[in-house]
């Protein structure tokens, strides 16, 4: 006799997600990448190497670079959380969007979000980095094309750049 798996326990979650309240209904184990990929509709945020190690799930969470890959959404209530759709500002990219745009900070584009919310969450900390604390903050987002050169100069610009 096969037995039915239990399923799993689900609460409703309250948060911030990109300035608005929100409130959803999670899996105690779902994953926040999960929540704003398949629920949400907020595919910015990809998904890439599901361990932790690739940063192409970056989003912020209380304005502090996450893995939303590590990170559970039950972890998230009662915080703001960001992603890339987040950025754009009146349907606008961000400055630090059209950095990346100008200084051609992309090639096959999928590193692109977790890159520019990890300088984004540097940039609100410091708003003037070096080049050293640019790529520290960047250690964790792993870019196969560029060869990191642009990325570095995109964020260089941001900074110099109006807020």
């Amino acid at each position: 006799m096969q037995r039915d798996r239990p399923s799993p326990r689900t609460h409703i979650r309250a948060f911030r997600l990109n300035g608005r309240a929100r409130e959803i209904l999670v899996a105690d184990s779902e994953l926040l990448l999960d929540t704003l990929r398949e629920a949400l509709g907020l595919t910015g945020t990809k998904q890439g190497c599901d361990g932790g190690e690739c940063g192409a799930c970056t989003v912020l969470i209380d304005g502090r670079p996450r893995l939303a890959c590590l990170t559970r959404t039950e972890e998230c209530a009662g915080h703001d959380v960001e992603t890339i759709e987040g950025l754009a500002e009146n349907g606008r990219m961000s400055r630090l969007q059209r950095a990346f745009h100008e200084r051609l900070g992309t090639q096959c584009g999928y590193c692109t979000p977790g890159m520019i919310i990890a300088a984004e969450g540097l940039l609100r900390r410091d708003p003037a980095p070096d080049e050293t604390a640019i790529r520290a903050a960047l250690a964790g987002n792993l870019c196969r094309c560029t060869g990191y050169v642009k990325i570095i100069e995109a964020v260089q610009e941001a900074a110099r750049g109006a807020p």
